[in-house]
């Protein structure tokens, strides 16, 4: 068994019961928990109750000429989400999807996050897969951090660097997270990691006016100059 540094457990206020401090206290972090911050080289989420808020749309849509109904499935997903996502990449991290349901929902949002690794196992064999990509990337399991919310989680989250529960986790996954979010998986929890991850590493002004800046720039498109707003 691969075994991870030691992390102290970030407590609020007195009588909170572990919530993540006020951004405003990042500072007074401890030296573990901001040590593994800086490590960090790879960042995974699940996807069913951290970048969503667990809830599945299934149906099926029947065509008029009697073929058979085809299956489909939404997921909702948060943009200020996949904003945070997107500052941690261009701060030079990199970031994985590793879930146990396989959707062209999440190869989609993968897709438009520009996230390289999207790895969705059936069987939910998630270590192994994190296992396989720290090998292929050259890190150890110490220079990872992941944000999870259920069991499928557990294995991983024993093992990385720097685990973290959103605040909809259930008991098991808190017990061994190094961090608590105070945000719910679909609202907003994958944002208040990115933030706090960056203002650990002392990075996030420098992501914030890189972002301005890369918001702030005409293109020309068809001929016509436009400012480029996408996220």
């Amino acid at each position: 068994m691969t075994s991870s540094p030691s992390v102290d457990f970030v407590s609020g206020d007195a009588g909170n019961s572990g919530a993540l401090p006020p951004l405003s206290r990042i500072a007074h972090l401890s030296d573990a928990l901001r040590q593994a911050s800086e490590r960090v080289r790879l960042v995974c989420f699940d996807v069913d109750g951290v970048l969503t808020d667990g809830g599945v749309y299934l149906g099926a849509t029947r065509s008029p000429d009697g073929e058979a109904p085809r299956p489909f499935e939404f997921k909702r997903y948060d943009i200020q989400d996949g904003l945070g996502m997107a500052m941690l990449r261009e701060s030079g991290l990199t970031l994985a999807i590793i879930t146990g349901r396989v959707s062209e929902s999440v190869a989609m949002r993968a897709r438009e996050l520009r996230i390289p690794h999207c790895i969705q196992d059936p069987e939910a064999r998630k270590l192994p897969a994190l296992q396989r990509l720290c090998a292929d990337l050259g890190l150890t399991l110490a220079d990872v951090a992941f944000v999870g919310d259920d069991l499928p989680d557990l294995g991983v989250m024993r093992e990385v660097g720097l685990p973290v529960a959103v605040g909809n986790a259930v008991p098991e996954i808190r017990r061994v997270a190094a961090l608590q979010l105070n945000a719910g998986g679909g609202h907003g929890a994958v944002r208040e990691f990115a933030e706090w991850l960056l203002k650990a590493r002392g990075t996030w002004d420098d992501a914030v006016e890189r972002y301005v800046q890369s918001r702030s720039v005409m293109k020309e498109r068809s001929g016509q100059p436009q400012m480029e707003h996408t996220q």
